[in-house]
């Protein structure tokens, strides 16, 4: 008989038929006449209830070695329940055991186990209910960003992790080096990298923008999703040096068509999201952040917000708010800024554009004022900023101005020019960070809690 997966078995009838599954045991309930287990696989946030009648059992042996987190495969028949907390439950006739877990030394005993804790011990987390229902999400809200660029014609292009271009230029960027550390090559006073395995510095890539255009103007709907790199020496509960970026890119697509498009992708997530994980979705909201489905669902019934950068400025100046970094127009929006706006100002989502050139990317449209770019930062309540992206800069002249003044080598970037040159046309895209959305949608309060293996300042366990 093949094993079943329990959210399958759950979605059965208690007609007494014969059922097979595997799992690991939660708890274990024992009386003179009775035990009771409680299986996961990891398929549902619910678990499956066994039951063994014990009064002259062969299986009473079996049951004596088994202890919170033994793995067992378990033979019998789906019955209704007679006790409260489900539904249904297997009496059970066989019991193999797979592999015991001596409870003076499993981590995992029934009892709440604080976050911090459970990041020491990451091997074994994804067995905990909260984890266990944080990679769900994760799977299923990939597979709904797939779905959503395959059902529109995009086409998924896979772009360098190792690069030898910083596409945001501000140099945060993990070198990647075959040289001998201990000696290494020198000329003329600087590192000789004609002697590295590429001949050139590289480094770790921090965004796949740069490659993913080449094939956007040339293929009009293309996406990336996949791995990037940021050296930040930072280690808040928002960082990550290792995260996965969804980057979206379109020919022939202005900054209007870009809002639209990002405003339609984060509905159309959360929607799916919604419907394909509701279970564990009311986990998260009945045990992390009790607001959380109420916010998603705001998110999706309200049209988001359009304001400009100096919009939103004067809101904040007139705000009457007391905050910690007075707003001033050329600065960059803090966090504190972001909330107000999206919590108290519109209560909704915002969609702010047209900020200072001099806070963004070489690679946004200047607008007609030479002082803007048509930058654009998609910004929800509870968090902040979620998505990032602009209009690119489709002029040669002006492309190769722009990196100019910000210190960069045009040609280092020939290729990116050669865009320019050769058939340019209005272009957009945007960025969002995975973890930043999975942290959201979940209501976690630390972004390590969200990637099974974070990787950050100092932290390169597992």
């Amino acid at each position: 008989m093949s094993a079943l997966l329990i959210k399958d078995i759950l979605a059965l009838p208690p007609d007494g038929r014969e059922i097979c599954t595997n799992g690991w045991v939660r708890t274990k309930r024992e009386s003179k006449s009775v035990c009771f287990l409680e299986i996961s696989d990891g398929s549902t946030i619910h678990n499956l209830q066994i039951v063994i009648d014990l009064p002259n059992n062969p299986l009473s042996n079996v049951i004596s070695t088994i202890s919170t987190g033994a793995s067992i495969r378990v033979k019998g028949n789906l019955v209704p329940s007679q006790g409260s907390g489900q539904s249904k439950e297997i009496a059970a006739k066989d019991i193999f055991i797979y592999g015991t877990a001596p409870a003076d030394e499993y981590p995992l005993q029934k009892k709440r186990h604080s976050f911090e804790f459970l990041r020491e011990i990451a091997h074994l987390r994804p067995r905990t209910n909260t984890f266990g229902a944080i990679a769900r999400v994760r799977s299923s809200m990939s597979f709904a960003i797939h779905t959503f660029f395959q059902e529109r014609g995009f086409v998924y292009v896979h772009t360098p992790i190792i690069t030898g271009s910083d596409c945001e230029g501000a140099g945060q960027m993990f070198q990647v080096t075959t040289l001998p550390l201990e000696n290494v090559p020198m000329k003329e006073g600087t590192v000789d990298y004609t002697e590295d395995f590429f001949g050139k510095k590289a480094s770790l890539t921090v965004s796949g923008q740069l490659e993913g255009e080449t094939y956007a103007l040339a293929l009009t709907r293309i996406y990336t999703f996949g791995p990037t790199f940021r050296a930040e020496n930072s280690n808040t509960s928002r960082h990550l040096a290792e995260f996965w970026m969804v980057e979206p890119e379109v020919a022939f697509c202005d900054i209007i068509g870009n809002m639209n498009l990002a405003e339609e992708f984060i509905k159309y997530i959360l929607t799916w999201l919604l419907d394909k994980c509701a279970d564990d979705m009311n986990f998260f909201n009945s045990r992390i952040d009790n607001n959380l489905i109420f916010t998603l669902e705001n998110i999706i019934k309200n049209r988001f917000e359009r304001i400009t950068y100096t919009e939103a400025i004067s809101l904040l100046e007139k705000s009457g708010e007391n905050f910690e970094f007075p707003p001033k127009w050329g600065n960059d929006l803090q966090s504190e800024h972001e909330r107000y706006i999206t919590e108290k100002a519109f209560k909704k989502p915002v969609i702010i554009t047209d900020y200072p050139k001099e806070i963004k990317a070489f690679y946004m449209k200047l607008n007609d004022d030479e002082k803007t770019v048509r930058a654009m930062d998609v910004l929800v309540p509870r968090l902040g900023e979620i998505i990032g992206g602009s209009e690119r800069e489709a002029d040669y002249d002006k492309l190769k101005n722009r990196m100019l003044e910000l210190g960069l080598n045009p040609d280092d970037y020939w290729w990116y020019l050669d865009l320019r040159r050769f058939g340019t046309v209005p272009h957009s895209g945007f960025g969002l960070g995975f973890e930043r959305l999975i942290q959201f949608v979940t209501g976690m309060q630390n972004i390590r809690d969200v990637i099974p293996y974070p990787r950050c300042v100092k932290t390169l366990e597992f």
